[in-house]
């Protein structure tokens, strides 16, 4: 090697810690892939993805080939440095060269690839794919042993390395990057996204009209009310009983009917022949699920019933769609029509409003993990039906009961500027 000129040896040096760099910031850039990314782009036939995806499917022979390449270019780079240093300063050379040449090393050779590849995964480890997919096939023969011997002394250990498995996200992961897409995804459609989401955790009982709430026909009232009923409804399906709600007999569709409304012929037996058979669904039962049951049972509405078989509540498809999209018209929220905002930021609250459309609507916090209304609220959290005055604080809220009627609260006052944070 004294035959060799200074020249080459610098040269040589300089290749091998740019071979060093490459070496430490392949390994950083293959790792760092984001997985899902890089299984779309490979589904798009991405040639550099297409080859890291490959690398990526047994990471034990990449990063033995990774680090084969990386300590074989480091060992020969203070080789080197060593003979430089003996050649210009003699002796004393040989410590300054590897004082320099470790600074260097981890400066070039490992902290900037590094922290590049680490902000730039892409742009680094597709192009290294490239170069080290080929090279794992000329040295594989060494790469195998070198794993082998690991693969053996993490078996002794009581580990099993494996094949990567394709990586799953859950609920809450998918929320996660809903959350951080930015700019890429609109606000409102990740709002869509994020309450799509969230059908699994909300129930039928949540969001149906309660039982004192629906609107239907009674099949024993005159026949002219009746009419009038079908004609002036604001609904497209009604539920048909006799004299109660638990003695429902099907539901009519008003698209059906109109046109024996128009014939002026239109009869109770004509009316009993296009009732459609009423479809229930159990209480308890999740939206996304339910929208399945819709779907596959093609209805658009049902009857929420409880386990004795009486009757909760009505839901509709649409119900379940504003959960996702919100409401349709602005005029029909509810929490707008149940709370009434007074001078001293205070709210007046009907005490049949929904707990969920509260908060929905008020951005509040109240529990909804137990009674969807405001006064099944209060009457669970006093367990006794209080007076006119009496205040309680709930989640941080303090609550006034303004007025009862019989054994409900019919009207309390809630400050939401006084919460408890």
């Amino acid at each position: 090697m004294s035959n060799i000129p200074l020249g080459a040896l610098i040269g040589a040096l300089v290749v091998l810690i740019a071979l060093s760099a490459f070496f430490s910031g392949s390994k950083t850039g293959l790792i760092s892939l984001n997985r899902h990314r890089l299984r779309h782009l490979t589904r798009a036939k991405h040639r550099g993805a297409v080859r890291a995806a490959r690398l990526l499917e047994r990471p034990d022979r990449l990063i033995g080939l990774i680090l084969l390449g990386n300590n074989f270019v480091n060992i020969l780079a203070a080789a080197l440095a060593t003979v430089i240093g003996l050649r210009l300063l003699g002796e004393t050379g040989i410590a300054v060269a590897v004082g320099l040449l470790t600074l260097v090393i981890l400066v070039f050779g490992e902290f900037a690839p590094k922290i590049l590849a680490a902000l730039h995964p892409e742009r680094v480890a597709f192009p290294a794919a490239f170069l080290l997919e080929p090279l794992l096939k000329v040295l594989y023969p060494l790469v195998w042993a070198i794993t082998a011997l690991s693969n053996g002394l993490l078996r002794l250990l009581g580990l099993l390395p494996k094949q990567v498995s394709a990586q799953h996200l859950s609920g809450e992961e998918l929320r996660v990057i809903v959350h951080e897409a930015g700019a890429m995804i609109p606000r409102r459609h990740q709002k869509m996204l994020l309450s799509a989401l969230d059908l699994e955790n909300v129930t039928v009982e949540d969001i149906m009209v309660p039982r004192n709430e629906i609107v239907g026909i009674d099949l024993e009232d005159d026949w002219d009310e009746i009419v009038g009923q079908l004609t002036k409804s604001q609904y497209t399906r009604l539920p048909v009983y006799r004299e109660s709600i638990d003695n429902v007999v099907g539901i009519v569709h008003l698209r059906q009917v109109s046109q024996l409304l128009l014939s002026g012929s239109f009869s109770r037996d004509e009316f009993a022949r296009v009732l459609q058979a009423p479809y229930f669904i159990p209480e308890g039962t999740p939206l996304n699920k339910q929208l399945l049951n819709f779907q596959r049972m093609r209805q658009r509405a049902g009857l929420v019933v409880d386990e004795y078989g009486d009757i909760q509540g009505l839901v509709t498809l649409e119900d379940i769609l504003e959960e996702i999209v919100g409401e349709f018209t602005t005029d029909s929220d509810a929490a707008i029509r149940d709370a009434h905002p007074q001078p001293d930021g205070t709210y007046l609250v009907n005490g049949t409003a929904s707990i969920r459309d509260l908060n929905r609507a008020l951005n509040w916090n109240l529990p909804t993990n137990g009674p969807k209304t405001l006064n099944g609220l209060i009457l669970e959290h006093l367990e006794t039906i209080p007076q006119p005055g009496t205040s309680l604080r709930i989640a941080g809220y303090p609550i006034e009961i303004v007025q009862t009627r019989g054994n409900a609260v019919k009207i309390a006052r809630i400050n939401p500027l006084l919460q408890d944070t």
